[in-house]
């Protein structure tokens, strides 16, 4: 998925402001961490422990 991608899936009109949490320039908000945790199907914790196993086995 890419940035683009998923900034459409979260509904928001453009990638930029996760691309600043990606590079750490910016904090994500907890209304955005809620957001994405939804979307993935995934706990707030899980989501924020950054454990996720992703595309790995």
């Amino acid at each position: 998925m890419t940035l683009k991608e998923l900034a459409y899936a979260l509904g928001l009109t453009a990638h930029g402001y996760i691309s600043e949490i990606e590079a750490g320039k910016k904090k994500p908000t907890a209304d955005f961490v809620l957001k994405v945790a939804r979307y993935f199907k995934i706990t707030t914790d899980e989501l924020l422990k950054d454990e996720l196993e992703v595309g790995r086995k």
